[in-house]
């Protein structure tokens, strides 16, 4: 029996054999393998070991190639590049160090540098790993005075180095305010009346203040129906529609006059609101109410949504999740983008609570698998779409191992998810618009993080943006990587494009219009827009850090400078298919992210006519921005924010074009730099703006202030004195009487009010 417990191997002789009756012996220590021996151990025959030198070159006292770390098999290629990056990065830090008081501290709009992780993440405190040189912006955004970070890649800091610009160029000192959005984040920091004066009584004994309006089942059965033509088919289809509408039909008692609360429901109901007020008149959604800012919209049933969203934190369900993902869209048509981030973290932990991150079993129905996908690669859109426009760490890895699949978009994954759309031949269906969606912004995350991943050479407290080699460098380095996103657009089906009237191509920055096609689905035309729009958008904002204000311009055309110039025809691109779409068609109608799109491009073509005054398409491109103002106009109908946003745009045109005929005189040798103020801007851009249908922009430009006015009382927010009167009327028509978003605690009703929807108000 104790040979039936020997530790030899079958075969094994000699002393390694136990003898009946005697204990086995301790099993031979396995010898130590050596891929390579060295060059000298190999040439004179001898065993040589993993030692770096080996044991018997250190004896010999002789050179060993052991040191060289020869990349002779793929993992010792990985460490051995591994090795190198580390020194690299460690001797990046040291020569940060020696720059006492480095780019961050003679910069006025760069932060003291940070550490970033390999995905634009910033790392921890003290994390010498990597570095990050390109620095960021502190602002206030909202209504309160405290700033917050936004990085390199935001709009936020781009308005800030136009902001710089304006300083030097005309001379005065400006805050970077006059070029933010007076959205309702903003709007709402100096009420009026006290929050009791707004917040309708729930007690039906007492009367409140503002007249109860109550939800009626049609109102709301109303509401719930815009939910499927739009944010289901032309954003996330994180829903069942046939699984939501049996849990809504429910909720309902058998008098059909009460609805129990529902967090899903609500949260639905409110993005409905939100986006179904949009879609009216200005004048229109006076009907409901005196507080009737489409973007806000629905707020009563987004809190009672939160209030009952509370109670799930500790065990979250994928209802829980979808409440989580669609509560951040509706903060993001908002302008809330702060909280919006905050939503979507909540959405990234409850994601890893359900196991989202991982690919679902195959034991699991196929209808539930693909809604795990569609939920996990939904949150990955959303969580690139707030990273790279906050120009914030990202919440979820990119490209991880551990990445469940994409979701499926054929025939058979169409018929069971819930939805009854046509198929649109070729095999693509009506959910081929979120697969190509999340490979566009695979795409676009993989350039984002390679370039922001890299160091922009600053030297001696300059930017990138003074040193012309160092543009020159990160431009080269980008268009290898930008092919990525060439390659999606060519591989997207012909049943997503829009085709362009002539020669156009679909997906190009020619000057071709668009050819909607007239008798397809309004789903399917919205699905081809946006898919060309945020198309657009990214390669936008990837080319944006090309325009340079610092920097001279150049005799001949550069790499930095074509780069610059693609970065203007994508926003070009962006503006003219919303214009086209907005004046004769109802497509992007009350479409908030439309909106956001079109402000990126807007200012993208300020800075650059601003950057680039002599180029040849800096005509095309100022052009484009009084077609902007024109796209504010009509977005004005619907948000009250697209009427600052077309007065800012004015205020802009009117300098660039004072700085044009500045730069034009200096040129010419007709007189020396001034400072010169809006008057005299005015004046400058009155040649200009007197052409047919500018009437109104030079009217709007002649009432403005005189810029030295606003710049000795700017205090940050904006004022009555700011507005023209053509805007005024429109914006603080819809302006609330109550800063209602600052204390939502205190204004969330009580859990048993919540339960009480006899006593529930529609907010508008």
């Amino acid at each position: 029996m104790a040979a039936a417990f020997s530790n030899t191997a079958p075969g094994a002789s000699g002393a390694d054999t136990a003898k009946p009756g005697q204990s086995a012996p301790w099993p031979r220590r396995k010898r130590n393998q050596v891929i390579r021996a060295c060059d000298w151990c190999r040439k004179h025959r001898v065993k040589c070991d993993t030692h770096s030198p080996c044991s018997n070159c250190a004896k010999r006292g002789g050179g060993c190639s052991n040191e060289s770390m020869n990349a002779t098999s793929l993992p010792l290629a990985h460490r051995e590049i591994e090795r190198l990056r580390q020194k690299v990065l460690e001797l990046e830090l040291e020569l940060q160090r020696e720059r006492a008081g480095g780019l961050a501290g003679s910069s006025s709009l760069s932060p003291p540098a940070l550490s970033v992780s390999s995905d634009h993440g910033i790392g921890l405190i003290g994390d010498s790993s990597r570095i990050n040189l390109w620095g960021g912006i502190r602002m206030s955004t909202a209504r309160s005075p405290h700033k917050t970070w936004y990085g390199p890649s935001s709009l936020f800091y781009f308005i800030s180095r136009i902001n710089a610009f304006l300083d030097g160029s005309l001379q005065q000192r400006h805050s970077a305010d006059h070029m933010l959005l007076d959205s309702s984040s903003r709007r709402l920091d100096e009420p009026a009346a006290t929050p009791e004066a707004e917040e309708p009584s729930q007690d039906p004994r007492v009367g409140g203040v503002t007249k109860a309006t109550y939800l009626s089942p049609t109102q709301e059965e109303y509401f719930l129906d815009l939910f499927w033509q739009s944010y289901h088919t032309s954003l996330f289809p994180i829903l069942d529609e046939t699984a939501f509408k049996e849990h809504y039909r429910s909720l309902w008692t058998a008098s059909g006059n009460t609805r129990k609360p529902s967090a899903l429901v609500d949260i639905v109901v409110a993005m409905c609101m939100q986006y179904g007020m949009s879609m009216l008149p200005a004048v229109k959604q006076q009907v409901f109410g005196d507080h009737s800012d489409a973007a806000i919209a629905g707020r009563w049933h987004y809190r009672r949504s939160q209030t009952l969203l509370a109670r799930e934190l500790e065990s979250p369900t994928v209802s829980t999740l979808q409440c989580h993902l669609l509560s951040c869209i509706y903060l993001c048509c908002g302008s809330f983008q702060n909280m919006a981030d905050s939503a979507c973290g909540l959405a990234v932990r409850a994601a890893y609570m359900l196991g989202l991150h991982l690919n679902p079993p195959q034991t699991m129905p196929r209808r539930e698998r693909e809604m795990r996908k569609r939920l996990w690669w939904a949150l990955y859109v959303l969580d690139s779409k707030i990273g790279m426009k906050l120009g914030r760490p990202f919440l979820l890895p990119h490209l991880s191992s551990a990445t469940p699949s994409l979701p499926g978009d054929d025939l058979d994954a169409a018929l069971q998810s819930g939805s009854n759309f046509a198929p649109l031949g070729d095999n693509v269906t009506w959910l081929s618009f979120d697969l190509q969606q999340s490979k566009l912004f695979q795409a676009a995350r993989t350039v984002h993080t390679a370039f922001y991943d890299r160091s922009p050479n600053a030297n001696h407290g300059q930017t990138m943006w003074d040193d012309q080699q160092a543009l020159a460098s990160h431009a080269e380095f980008l268009g290898p990587y930008m092919r990525g996103l060439d390659e999606w657009a060519a591989g997207v089906p012909v049943a997503l494009r829009t085709e362009r009237q002539g020669n156009g191509a679909p997906f190009s920055t020619d000057d071709s219009p668009l050819n909607i096609e007239q008798f397809a689905p309004l789903w399917l035309q919205r699905q081809r827009l946006l898919l060309e729009l945020m198309y657009h958008h990214l390669c936008a904002n990837l080319y944006r850090p090309f325009i340079s204000f610092s920097s001279p311009t150049p005799t001949s055309a550069t790499v930095a400078e074509e780069a610059a110039l693609k970065c203007a025809l994508h926003a070009m691109a962006v503006t003219r298919i919303t214009h086209q779409v907005l004046s004769t068609t109802n497509i992007l109608a009350g479409w908030h992210e439309a909106f956001q799109l079109q402000w990126n491009a807007a200012l993208t073509l300020v800075g650059f006519v601003l950057a680039h005054p002599h180029h040849v398409s800096t005509a095309d491109a100022r052009k484009a921005m009084d077609q902007s103002v024109a796209v504010f106009d009509i977005f004005s109908d619907s948000f009250a924010v697209a009427a600052s946003a077309a007065k800012i745009m004015r205020d802009l045109g009117a300098k660039v074009n004072f700085l044009h005929q500045h730069h034009q005189q200096q040129q010419q040798g007709q007189g020396e730099a001034t400072s010169g103020s809006l008057d005299e801007a005015n004046e400058a851009a009155g040649q200009t703006m007197m052409m047919p249908g500018n009437a109104k922009i030079l009217e709007d430009i002649l009432s403005m202030p005189d810029i030295s006015t606003v710049s000795k009382t700017w205090d940050g927010t904006l004022s009555r004195d700011d507005l023209n009167a053509a805007s005024m009327q429109d914006v603080f028509n819809m302006a609330f009487a109550v800063d209602e978003w600052s204390n939502l605690d205190s204004l969330w009703p009580t859990m048993d009010q919540v339960l009480m929807p006899e006593q529930y108000i529609l907010g508008l």
